[in-house]
C-alpha cells in the first residue's frame, strides 16, 4: 500500500512516529524538545487529540486520534489538498518546520527524519492502551525512569496541570490513574520495529 494513500481517517486513533536519517540524534538539547512540542500545538491540535508522546534523542511517538471534521474549524479545511489527507499534511509541516528550525541552529542542510513519516491504525482498546504504556515506557530504553522523564505524557497524565494530552480520556481507558500506574510498571505486549 502507498502510504501516501493511506489517509489519517477521522474519529481514528494511530501511532504516527519517526526517526533521524540513519538513526542521526534529531533533538539534541531540551530546547529542540520543546520547540517541537510548540510546533505539535501549531500544526496539529486543531486536527487531532494526543493520547500519548515521547521525543527520544533520535525519533519521536504520538498516540493521537484524528478528529472529526466538525470539530476542525471549517477555515482549516479549505485549500489545495483534500479533506482526507489535511492531517497527513499537517504532520508533515510539522515535521518540516521543526526540520527547518534545526538545520538553521545547527548550520546543517537537508532531510532531517526519514520519509515519509510512519503510522499504525489502532483497531481496538485493548491495542490502544498498550501502545499508550509502550510510548511512555520509551525513556527506559534510554535509562531514564519514566516518572521523571520530561518529554513524554506520563507524567502529563498524573499531573493536575494544563496539558494538551487527552489526559481524561486516557485515564477512562485505564479505569482510573491507579490501574494507569499499574499497567506502566510492566512491560507493553505492543511490538514494532522502527522501520
Amino acid at each position: 500500500m502507498d502510504i501516501r494513500q493511506d489517509f489519517l481517517e477521522q474519529n481514528c486513533f494511530y501511532h504516527i512516529y519517526n526517526r533521524g536519517i540513519n538513526g542521526c540524534t534529531v533533538f539534541n538539547d531540551n530546547e529542540n524538545r520543546y520547540y517541537f512540542l510548540r510546533k505539535v500545538k501549531e500544526y496539529l491540535l486543531d486536527y487531532i487529540e494526543v493520547f500519548a508522546y515521547c521525543l527520544m534523542p533520535n525519533h519521536f511517538h504520538l498516540v493521537i486520534k484524528v478528529k472529526d471534521k466538525t470539530s476542525i474549524p471549517s477555515s482549516n479545511l479549505k485549500g489545495l489538498h483534500s479533506e482526507d489527507s489535511v492531517v497527513s499534511k499537517q504532520v508533515g509541516k510539522l515535521i518540516s518546520s521543526y526540520t527547518q528550525a534545526f538545520n538553521k541552529r545547527f548550520e546543517r542542510h537537508g532531510s532531517l527524519f526519514e520519509r515519509p513519516f510512519k503510522r499504525k491504525k489502532i483497531l481496538d482498546e485493548s491495542y490502544l492502551r498498550q501502545v499508550i504504556v509502550y510510548v511512555n515506557r520509551n525513556p527506559l530504553d534510554i535509562q531514564q525512569k519514566i516518572e521523571e522523564y520530561l518529554f513524554s505524557s506520563y507524567k502529563s497524565i498524573l499531573s493536575t496541570r494544563p496539558t494538551s494530552v487527552a489526559r481524561n480520556e486516557v485515564l477512562l481507558l485505564f479505569e482510573g490513574i491507579e490501574n494507569f500506574k499499574y499497567c506502566h510498571k510492566k512491560e507493553s505486549l505492543y511490538r514494532f520495529e522502527l522501520e
